[in-house]
């Protein structure tokens, strides 16, 4: 909704003589009038762009994209959903799907439509903070290589992170104007989008919300409590159903969460989040060296940089577009920077989607309220933006470069695989059968860990109906399941030097001809 502006006094109009020539210029004395800049819309079309352009060609899903996918594909049976997950992002994805089984597809569709959130996600800002405020915030977050690298993919957090910015936004909107209906409504439904995407995340998004309406003088209004716990309850609701229906109740779900997560407790994971600042996706267990400390440079550098946002929101008369970003963004992140003892990088993206607003009305201050900053200041800052965005794109080229090659291997592997007459319907079990399953359209039936579903009695039997194959990393010895089974190499290059397929006895397309003989 657009911020009201008070008309002029009436007492102040005059009608111009009609003595007086009409100017062919503006008035002396007088500035032209500012051309438009770029607002949301603008950067949600350029974050699509730079998707389209750097990551959606050649690269392929990853273990937990496969997972996602796999739920609503066509023609691939749907992996093990373990107890964390939650089904918002197959619930969009599915309309896709429905149509093709391309990656390239997939990929596309959620770039515009990763731009299109980003875009919605800002203009509920919009009576909030200046133009190029949200327009400088936006193309922080949105160059960042984890915005980039997933906004075009499968996973859910890009989506939380959207739903956090908008249900902050709403909040105050609708602590300051109590007849903004447009807040009202948004408020439960950004919630719901959160909790639809990742409910943990929306529980901590709802903490500091719920005490300043509770608390704060200024923001006192309590039915919005229930507003926002109706929209958690609407988001959740097919999570908490599932976890009565599959695990045997809600704190049974959630305590297998944990416990799949390695326990919920007190785990400083601040460090391991900088060293995955590097390209990691995931750093479990994540006792590597920090080898390039300058992809974290801008991480360090942004509690100062938000302490200069709020600065100058003060200055600006309106301190809650900082301070309540930065608080939620404080309460979201706490969790993965001091509860769980591993680190991915993508788990962060609320908290950087909300400090993005600080951020850029503290870099937007001079501007904003009309002093012209010094050339050296600006030379400064202009430098700095530069450098900073040359190392987001240098992690991104890797990142993209890595997934290229990740899918060049698993496709040969599946290749390799049907050749063998490994093909659908098929089952895999071992070190990477979840993916590699996807790939090769099998079903993954692992015996142990947190995406275990079927015993090694269970897959003997399947063994006797169609084709199953065990994968065994180099080193390693076969699984009592797969002991007299023989073995061939998978491929020779790539993720799968060195890895072994473990097959029945007898192949299961010599089986039938036999059985059909007797």
């Amino acid at each position: 909704m657009e911020e009201s502006r008070s008309l002029p006094d009436s007492r102040a109009v005059r009608t111009a003589p009609a003595t007086v020539p009409a100017r062919l210029g503006p008035p002396a004395g007088t500035r032209p009038a500012a051309r438009p800049r770029p607002g949301p819309a603008a950067t949600g079309a350029a974050f699509t762009l730079l998707q389209l352009l750097l990551v959606v060609p050649g690269t392929g899903l990853g273990w937990d994209e496969t997972v996602y996918v796999s739920q609503v594909a066509r023609d691939v049976p749907a992996a093990f959903f373990s107890a964390p997950r939650a089904r918002g992002i197959t619930y969009l994805i599915a309309p896709v799907t429905e149509l093709t089984s391309s990656t390239t597809a997939l990929r596309i569709a959620l770039a515009v439509l990763s731009g299109a959130g980003l875009w919605a996600a800002l203009r509920v800002w919009r009576p909030l903070l200046p133009t190029r405020v949200l327009a400088l915030a936006g193309a922080l977050f949105a160059t960042l290589w984890i915005t980039l690298y997933y906004g075009p993919q499968a996973m859910p957090n890009l989506w939380a992170a959207y739903g956090v910015l908008a249900a902050t936004g709403c909040f105050l909107r609708a602590v300051r104007d109590r007849a903004d209906r447009r807040a009202l409504v948004g408020l439960p439904a950004a919630v719901a989008v959160v909790a639809l995407m990742r409910p943990p995340d929306a529980g901590w998004l709802m903490l500091v919300p719920a005490a300043a309406a509770l608390v704060v003088p200024r923001w006192r209004r309590p039915a919005l409590v229930p507003l926002m716990a109706g929209g958690f309850l609407l988001g959740a609701a097919d999570w908490i159903v599932e976890a009565y229906t599959r695990y045997g109740g809600l704190a049974a779900r959630l305590h297998r969460a944990a416990e799949i997560q390695g326990g919920i407790g007190w785990h400083p994971a601040l460090d391991d989040q900088i060293r995955s600042l590097d390209g990691r996706g995931l750093c479990r267990p994540c006792d590597v060296p920090w080898t390039h400390p300058f992809t974290a440079v801008w991480f360090l550098a942004l509690p100062l940089l938000t302490a200069v946002g709020v600065r100058a929101a003060v200055r600006a008369g309106r301190p809650a577009t900082a301070l309540l970003p930065a608080a939620v963004a404080v309460a979201t992140a706490a969790p993965y920077l001091f509860l769980i003892d591993y680190a991915a990088p993508r788990f962060l993206l609320p908290a950087y989607a909300l400090l993005a607003l600080p951020v850029a009305d503290g870099l937007c201050r001079p501007t904003v309220s009309g002093r012209r900053p010094r050339p050296r200041t600006t030379a400064l800052l202009a430098v700095a933006l530069a450098a900073h965005l040359a190392v987001q794109f240098a992690v991104l080229t890797g990142d993209t470069a890595r997934n290229r090659h990740m899918r060049r291997d698993f496709t040969a592997a599946a290749d390799a695989l049907h050749a063998l007459g490994v093909r659908p319907p098929c089952a895999l079990t071992g070190d990477h059968a979840v993916q590699l399953a996807y790939y090769a359209g099998c079903a993954s039936r692992q015996t142990a860990g947190p995406d275990a579903s079927a015993t090694p009695e269970q897959l003997r039997v399947e063994a006797d109906r169609h084709p199953v194959a065990v994968l065994v990393p180099p080193s390693a010895a076969p699984p009592i399941l797969a002991r007299g089974w023989r073995h061939v190499a998978l491929a020779d290059t790539g993720t799968f030097r060195g890895y072994r397929a473990y097959l029945p006895p007898a192949p299961h397309a010599d089986a039938a001809p036999a059985a059909a003989a007797r």
